[in-house]
């Protein structure tokens, strides 16, 4: 694998014929660079999630090989399931692994989406992410009616009318071309066969109707057993075990238990972590209490970037303050997670412990992505100089200048996103940690500047100057909201540790 992993999750509409799901994850296998990960298959909801990484390139290729075979094999007017569907291949989200941004995702899955229209003349609407219209952004409201109720709107109604593709469907529907970041599959079963009690239940605990936040659910009858079948989209804000207790008391209501549960796909470490750390108690534990994430860092030789600040005192062009910015941030955002924890463990805290708990886990992601800055900066870096040798207004060399500028600009939004875990822990958190704050701050700063500067000076080159305002825009209010987080843990130092006005 390289340096650049994209994840792409179709669904299509079969789940009962192998021989279908087999040519489908055959399409994929074909393309060479691309690894297939899962490939889950439900009878009820005659559905299948496939589940593949690789470079961005080979994963739009597969998306491509996906959304062609499930055309060809599967027609939606015989389709008949439990979960709701707009075509063959129903949904086709690409998620950002490593040293790829949410934004170059929306890039591949409009890219996918014209190619759809263009070759295989099927339409295709964008969503999260990728869409172009803010009523497109949630899948719901791209699948209302399904195919059977899109196929009447789709030619008179100017509002179903699609992103790409013709305004008519075919035996293949449409399909749901997208970017979103990783979210969890996940169902669980009710002891009743009552449909009626799962629709309740997911009524209490999805978002859009006054639940949980970042959940969505149907309840459904799969297999003669009451189902809520869930979207968990941030499973650091809400947790599946406070998914799995809140259905839980909600089925207790109505005097049932939970039968069993289920992933769909796959599922994050970190997700499984908190959902150990959630039910054993375990307060205080952080990833480098498990014993396999040690046994990795052995392996790696060291515990972030190998031989990093060698590599960065050689001379060489790249590593530079690009990576040396994201290894600030870094460390910034480890010492977030660790005054956080700090905090959790001081039972005079116990009224922010919960939002404590979360902090820690959201500032370990950002370690982890900034940690994976620290080398994707380089790499964009080093595209960019390959690029220009051949011609320095290429549209190749344009493009490799614009990841170049995306990567420090990246970093500058997850380490604002550091310094505002950090104010809250600084102003709400143990006040023995506050000097760990404000040196985190300090460093999230450095690393915000560092970045923004290169992004700046990479954004001068770039042929386009509406491009290059957009991304000089979006550094002006990343670098203001900086500026605010450094004066609120200006303030909590002194209030809270007496520290000198003006230090």
């Amino acid at each position: 694998m390289g340096e650049r992993w994209v994840e792409c999750v179709p669904n299509i509409s079969e789940g009962r014929r192998p021989e279908v799901i087999a040519a489908v994850a055959a399409a994929v296998q074909a393309v060479p660079g691309v690894h297939l990960l899962d490939c889950s298959s439900d009878p009820d909801h005659h559905r299948t999630v496939l589940t593949f990484v690789g470079e961005p390139e080979p994963v739009l290729e597969a998306a491509f090989a996906v959304v062609r075979t499930a055309a060809a094999l599967i027609d939606l007017d015989s389709h008949q399931g439990q979960h709701p569907r707009i075509g063959a291949a129903d949904v086709v989200p690409f998620v950002p692994l490593r040293g790829v941004t949410l934004e170059e995702c929306a890039q591949l899955a409009r890219q996918l989406g014209q190619r759809v229209g263009e070759e295989l003349g099927i339409p295709v609407y964008l969503y999260e992410a990728a869409a172009v219209r803010p009523d497109r952004k949630n899948l719901e409201a791209v699948r209302r009616g399904q195919y059977e109720g899109l196929k009447q709107t789709i030619e008179s109604d100017a509002d179903r009318a699609p992103d790409f593709g013709p305004r008519w469907l075919g035996k293949a529907g449409a399909v749901a071309i997208g970017a979103r970041p990783p979210l969890i599959a996940f169902n669980v079963y009710l002891t009743t066969d009552d449909v009626r009690i799962a629709q309740k239940i997911a009524v209490a605990v999805r978002h859009s109707s006054g639940g949980l936040r970042y959940v969505k659910a149907l309840g459904l009858s799969v297999g003669g057993r009451a189902q809520v079948s869930m979207n968990l989209t941030d499973y650091v804000q809400t947790p599946v075990a406070r998914v799995v207790e809140f259905i839980r008391r909600e089925a207790a209501r109505y005097g049932v238990g939970i039968e069993r549960s289920e992933l769909i796909g796959l599922i994050p470490q970190a997700a499984l972590n908190d959902a150990a750390q959630w039910y054993l108690q375990l307060d205080s534990l952080s990833p480098d209490k498990i014993l396999e994430n040690r046994l990795a860092a052995i392996e790696r030789g060291h515990t972030a970037e190998p031989g990093f600040l060698e590599r960065l005192a050689a001379g060489t062009a790249a590593p530079g303050g690009g990576a040396a910015a994201a290894y600030a941030g870094a460390l910034a955002a480890a010492l977030t997670s660790m005054t956080a924890r700090l905090t959790l463990n001081n039972a005079r805290y116990a009224d922010v412990a919960e939002r404590m708990t979360a902090i820690a886990q959201r500032a370990d992601t950002l370690r982890q992505e900034l940690e994976r800055a620290v080398s994707g900066d380089a790499a964009a870096f080093e595209r960019y100089l390959a690029a220009r040798r051949l011609q320095k207004d290429a549209p190749a060399a344009q493009q490799a200048l614009l990841a170049a500028i995306e990567t420090p600009l990246h970093v500058c939004r997850r380490t604002v996103e550091v310094m505002t875990l950090l104010v809250e822990i600084a102003e709400q958190g143990s006040a023995h940690g506050i000097g760990e704050a404000a040196a985190g701050m300090w460093l999230a700063w450095a690393a915000l500047r560092a970045s923004a500067t290169n992004a700046r000076l990479n954004a001068a080159q770039l042929g386009s100057e509406a491009m290059a305002r957009s991304k000089l825009i979006e550094l002006d209010t990343l670098t203001q909201q900086a500026e605010d987080g450094v004066e609120r843990i200006l303030g909590a130092l002194q209030r809270r540790a007496r520290f000198p006005a003006g230090s």
